[in-house]
């Protein structure tokens, strides 16, 4: 194989999926049938946070941004999917590959920061309600949401700095259905080791000690919902614990199956499947499950309903102003 300059006239041609050409147009119509609903369920959720004072708390703060979170990395994949699907043949260059590296590590690793800040604050919530007003406050709130944001800012320009120091084999050809860090460490000539080690310092700090935080905060929270007296407060509890808790579940299964093993054992194919989980699954799933058992997001929702329908009904009647 040809050894190709890693310089600005390096192009790679996009596999995606039309390696299975029979199931083109149903593929595309399920992911773009995912995508809206991706998109219209984390707006709703953006949309009745914001116009609602009731859920101006720290809690539903953090959902907003994560909400934030899964439709822009949503949004960086999908749209190139698409294209994918229409024109078969994708060439992007170099920068434009290690761009949407970029910005996609900069989103899952501000989901990864959001998730542990979001099982911190349901620990003071029950561990201790007493001091919870004044410990997560809208100040500390902000600030901790900033701080999640800046930081995975900077994650991942250490591995776009390697990443563009490597030589790629030719031909180009990048079995995925975006610019993914190990397809592209698959198609190296020079040697990735020093990435690989980045992956796993970048992984123990970002994912495994992230984990364990909300492993030791749900520790704690059962612990004191176990000692609670009251049945409702158990009850109330556990469900607002459970959405999370889930959405933690399966985000850390399918990342980690993903990304957290050796190069040797990376399938193309396999990948690119397991990429789908989060990718498309888990933001497609993150509103229903918020929102599915949550009375007082279902109450809010409901009385904007009937407050855009009455603002219609008097528009139509000329009661109101349009």
């Amino acid at each position: 194989m040809e050894v190709g300059n890693m310089s600005s006239n390096v192009w790679f041609l996009i596999v995606g999926f039309s390696d299975i050409e029979q199931l083109r147009v149903p593929l595309f119509v399920a992911f773009l049938g995912i995508y809206v609903l991706t998109l219209v369920g984390n707006l709703l959720i953006l949309a009745v946070i914001c116009s609602n004072l009731h859920l101006h708390t720290p809690m539903y703060f953090f959902l907003s941004n994560l909400s934030i979170v899964d439709i822009t990395y949503t949004s960086i994949v999908f749209p190139q999917m698409f294209a994918d699907f229409f024109l078969q043949h994708i060439h992007v260059s170099l920068k434009s590959c290690l761009l949407v590296v970029y910005f996609f590590m900069f989103m899952l690793s501000t989901e990864i920061l959001l998730l542990t800040v979001m099982a911190l604050d349901r620990y003071v919530a029950i561990c201790d309600p007493l001091r919870y007003p004044a410990v997560m406050n809208k100040d500390v709130c902000i600030r901790l949401a900033a701080g999640s944001w800046l930081l995975s800012l900077l994650m991942p320009l250490a591995h776009i700095l390697l990443l563009s120091e490597l030589s790629f084999c030719e031909p180009h050809t990048i079995n995925h259905f975006f610019c993914d860090v190990a397809a592209l460490m698959k198609l190296a000539c020079s040697d990735t080791g020093r990435i690989e080690r980045l992956n796993y310092i970048m992984g123990a700090i970002y994912t495994v000690m992230s984990f364990l935080l909300i492993v030791v905060s749900y520790i704690n929270i059962a612990s004191s919902i176990l000692k609670m007296k009251s049945k409702g407060g158990r009850q109330k509890a556990v469900s607002t614990c459970a959405s999370h808790l889930t959405v933690v579940v399966l985000f850390y299964v399918s990342l980690c199956s993903t990304y957290m093993r050796p190069a040797s054992t990376y399938s193309l194919k396999g990948n690119k499947i397991m990429s789908l989980s989060y990718i498309a699954v888990t933001p497609l799933l993150n509103p229903i499950i918020y929102t599915l058992k949550n009375t007082e997001f279902k109450k809010a929702l409901k009385k904007k309903g009937i407050k855009q329908m009455s603002a219609g009904i008097l528009v139509i009647s000329g009661q109101g102003n349009p």
